[in-house]
């Protein structure tokens, strides 16, 4: 087919052919470029012909006309020269004409200008050898006065001959002036002008050729090279797929005018019939709409709205060679389209609100901060507010014993603070009919889409209803918190404003992501008993308060990890000979483990200080038990976890010396804040944790404080920090400790608030004591030599003493202690033997030895000789005991201060008191 032959050979693009080969091809192709370029050209060369042979013949006819013109204008202006008529009256007239005819007939460019008299005799002539002759010719009418011209074949070739008659002053003909000149004169000066006529005329056919050829090129480029044939199959093709297509196409050209529309741009726009040619701003498009059509942005897949149409369109800007620019619009009605997507991306989105709702909901196994989290997730972009009710006793972490309309606001989102609603933490009695009530008793979810006319949502509040409407919500939907088959509480889920109401899709995602919040709600409840529980049973094996001691102003803090209850624990215990044990503790872990963990080391350490034990002995001893419960614990299948790693510091102050001993097993060290304001930690030489010391004995630090120093205990989440290592922990605790005089009391705060400004991931406890010293006068002390006969002498010295102290009341039975415990160390210890009174809130009697055998109480029978001094001891003491040191041993006896102090003697019997008294000397 030509057509197809016309698209193989054309290239649209220039092709890669120069020249005349290029040109060659093109004069081949058959085109209408072709054709338009060899039409015009043969009608430039016809017009050119038809130029020519005009121009031909206006040249012969001016040719005849210039000679008329030239012959009458020489002979008539010869005929009025002045003087002409004196010199024909002159004698000679020959003689003057002749020179003045020659001169006028060389000006005019005339072949002959002659002078003849009326009766034909020749006075002037070109050609000297005529004068005076005769000459007969057609002169009568100019003789008759009037001039003429005639054209005459002579000699010479066709000739014009002009006659004009010469008047004398009266007017009458006296001679005739005639010229001639042959016409191949006058043709040969026009001749002379053909070749610049000719030459012009060739120019002009050239440059009518070339504008022709550009513009044929300018059309061949146009039209791609297509031949006629093809260009009317391709517009037939053109107009059936632009007409039929199910998109609607614009095309503008310069000045933003609508070139073209299809049938379906016109349906879509509803474009007026004569469109076509006018502005697109004048088209009633919509302005955002116009505005992109009149501009040369690119758009690709653009909505725009028109009328109740959303039309996806894409614009390409086109500038063809040498063209105006425009612009190519295609349109798609995607309103259908649309709407899909639009639910396909609102499924989406729940999604991703689902997965959203798996991170974010549950983070803390806190209930309230569940269901906050519940109530967040869901106004991000499913509902505009939120409130969530739980049951009270799910809020404390108690089963649910049944279903109850009796709720509590736990958790709001999506509202301002003036809102309407009942606030967080209020017990809410839903009345029977609500959408709240049905859901709670008949566990599944309500929808009310109107709350305007839902009588019985309005039936809780009907003022509150009408604020809360008046504050634009108006679509409700309540689902209830189910997990395990019981009901928790229920979540409220509003929409206000231009949101739409709940419907039944809405109210399946709502019960999904309820029951993902349930699950971690019902978590949170179960961690919160479990919680409850070890908090419980920790703070029952905590000290509720610590012992008011004379000698230590003490301030503690106990902070758990944010993760549950952990085992650090504290305490401070007196001991006898004004002493007191400073105790600090941490159990690695959290939960009721380390919890039951922590109280039986608390209890342990207190039946080790009941013993009077040393710090290092205690820590060992404390040891040693670990171990046995450690094997204990592995042997019960159902127990399983054992509490190595375990640490503890036990640090005991001796208010009378103001010494300090310090031992530990894998403990932090205490530190020394003296009243300088210095700090110094007290390095033990180190011991592993508790269970692990395998026996190894436990060496003890000691130091003497100055009054007014204060101890600092601490447990290692003090000094937990994921930014510094435990060396930049320490650091940064001495230099909070550093600085002025403090109570203990702004000690532990400023410690905490520097050390634990955002929080810690561990439990901490910390403990502060500011030491102080007994008054040298609150203490007395005897050294007694190894002869029964000392003890009255130190006996009576005692007894001065009391009354100098002013304790007459309790004189006897001091007395009768320290002469008991005075002639045992006496008889059956060894020495040095010293006696020791401490005048403090109580009364310590002491005697110590060089003997480590301690005495027993024991009811001796009637047959004993000895055996009743220590039963006395122990009915006239409040507390007594023994304690031993690396040189020998102590015995103490301690005894109220006050009117009411010691036994009541009448209700004893002071017979039945002398029959036990073993018969020493006092």
């Amino acid at each position: 087919m030509s057509g197809e032959t016309g698209h193989k050979t054309r290239n649209p693009l220039g092709g890669p052919a120069k020249g005349a080969r290029r040109f060659g091809s093109w004069l081949t192709t058959r085109s209408v470029a072709r054709q338009v370029f060899l039409l015009q050209l043969v009608l430039v060369v016809l017009l050119v012909a038809a130029a020519v042979v005009a121009i031909v013949v206006q040249a012969q006819r001016d040719t005849m006309t210039d000679a008329r013109h030239r012959t009458i204008a020489a002979a008539q202006s010869f005929a009025h020269a002045p003087g002409l008529v004196k010199a024909l009256e002159s004698d000679f007239p020959t003689v003057e004409l002749q020179p003045l005819a020659e001169g006028a007939r060389q000006a005019a460019g005339i072949d002959a200008l002659i002078v003849y008299e009326l009766d034909g005799i020749t006075l002037t002539h070109s050609d000297p050898t005529q004068l005076g002759k005769h000459v007969i010719g057609p002169y009568a009418e100019a003789a008759a006065g009037r001039p003429f011209t005639r054209t005459f074949q002579g000699a010479l070739g066709l000739s014009v001959v002009s006659a004009a008659p010469v008047r004398d002053a009266q007017g009458d003909v006296v001679a005739i002036v005639s010229a001639a000149v042959t016409v191949e004169k006058v043709r040969d000066s026009v001749d002379q002008q053909l070749p610049v006529f000719l030459g012009s005329a060739a120019a002009a056919l050239a440059l009518v050729a070339l504008g022709t050829g550009l513009v044929s090129q300018r059309l061949r480029r146009q039209t791609h090279g297509l031949g006629p044939a093809e260009m009317t199959r391709m517009y037939d093709h053109h107009d059936a797929v632009l007409h039929a297509v199910r998109e609607g196409v614009l095309i503008t050209g310069r000045d933003n005018r609508l070139l073209l529309a299809n049938d379906e741009a016109r349906r879509l726009l509803d474009l007026p019939p004569d469109a076509e040619g006018r502005p697109v701003s004048d088209l009633g498009l919509d302005a955002s709409l116009a505005t992109l059509l009149a501009s040369d942005r690119i758009a690709t897949d653009e909505v725009h709205l028109a009328a109740d149409r959303l039309l996806a369109l894409n614009k390409r800007v086109t500038l063809p060679p040498g063209g105006q620019r425009g612009s190519v619009v295609t349109l798609r009605d995607t309103t259908e389209l649309r709407s899909l997507s639009g639910r396909a991306e609102v499924a989406r989105e729940r999604l991703t609100l689902l997965y959203d709702a798996g991170v974010r909901i549950g983070t803390t196994l806190d209930v309230v901060r569940t269901a906050e989290e519940l109530a967040e997730v869901a106004t991000s972009g499913f509902a505009d507010v939120v409130t969530v009710e739980l049951l009270d006793p799910v809020l404390r972490g108690d089963e649910p014993a049944g279903a109850s309309t009796e709720l509590r606001r736990t958790a709001i989102a999506g509202l301002t603070e003036d809102h309407p609603l009942y606030p967080s933490g209020d017990l809410i009695r839903f009345v029977p009919g609500t959408p709240v009530d049905t859901s709670v008793t008949e566990g599944r979810s309500v929808v009310v889409t109107d709350l305007a006319s839902s009588a019985g949502w309005r039936a809780q509040d009907e003022e509150r209803a009408r604020r809360i409407l008046h504050y634009g919500i108006h679509s409700l939907a309540v689902v209830p918190l189910r997990a395990r088959g019981v009901v928790l509480g229920v979540a409220n889920f509003w929409r206000s404003g231009a949101s739409t109401p709940f419907s039944d899709e809405d109210l399946s995602f709502a019960e999904e992501l309820t029951n993902r919040a349930a699950v971690s709600i019902d978590n949170a409840r179960r961690y919160t008993r479990e919680h409850t529980m070890a908090v419980t049973l920790q703070r029952s094996l905590m000290p509720r308060s610590l012992p008011d001691e004379p000698t230590l102003d003490v301030a503690s803090r106990y902070l758990p990890a944010e993760s549950g209850v952990g085992g650090d624990w504290f305490d401070v215990i007196p001991l006898p000979g004004a002493r007191v044990a400073l105790v600090v503790g941490d159990v690695v872990g959290h939960g009721l483990h380390a919890a039951a963990t922590m109280g039986r080391l608390r209890i342990a350490v207190h039946n080790f200080s009941a013993l009077d034990l040393s710090p290092d002995e205690l820590i060992w001893r404390l040891d040693e038990l670990v171990a046995l419960l450690d094997v204990q614990d592995e042997s019960a299948e159902d127990w399983g976890e054992t509490i190595t790693g375990a640490t503890c510091l036990c640090v005991v102050y001796d208010s009378v010396s103001g010494e300090v001993a310090v031992a530990t097993a894998g403990h932090l060290p205490p530190a020394v804040v003296r009243p300088d304001g210095s700090v110094e930690f007290l390095e033990s030489p180190v011991s592993p944790p508790l269970g692990l010391g395998a026996g190894m004995p436990v060496e003890t630090t000691r130091t003497t404080l100055p009054e007014g120093s204060r101890l600092v205990l601490y447990t290692d989440g003090l000094l937990e920090d994921r930014t510094r290592d435990p060396d930049e922990s320490l650091d940064a605790l001495r230099e909070a400790l550093t600085g002025p005089d403090h109570t203990p009391e702004e000690t532990c705060a400023s410690v905490i608030d520097t050390m634990l400004p955002t929080g810690s991931g561990d439990d901490v406890a910390l403990l502060v004591a500011r030491v102080r010293r007994m008054a040298p006068d609150q203490v007395a002390e005897w050294d007694v030599p190894r002869d029964p006969a000392a003890v009255s002498p130190v006996r009576n010295a005692c007894a001065r003493k009391l009354a100098e102290w002013g304790l007459e009341d309790i004189g006897f039975g001091t007395e009768l202690i320290l002469s008991e415990l005075i002639t045992n160390a006496v008889r059956y210890g060894l020495e040095p033997i010293r006696v020791r009174l401490l005048h403090g809130t109580s009364l310590v009697c002491e005697v110590s030895d060089g003997s480590s055998t301690a005495p027993y109480i024991r009811r001796a029978s009637d047959t004993d000789e000895g055996g009743r001094g220590l039963f006395l001891v122990a009915q006239y003491a409040e507390k007594w005991g023994t304690r031993y040191s690396p040189r020998g041993k102590t015995i103490w006896a301690s005894q109220a201060i006050g009117p009411d102090a010691g036994p009541d003697l009448d209700a004893l019997g002071e017979d039945d008191i002398l029959s036990q008294w073993d018969d020493v000397e006092l």
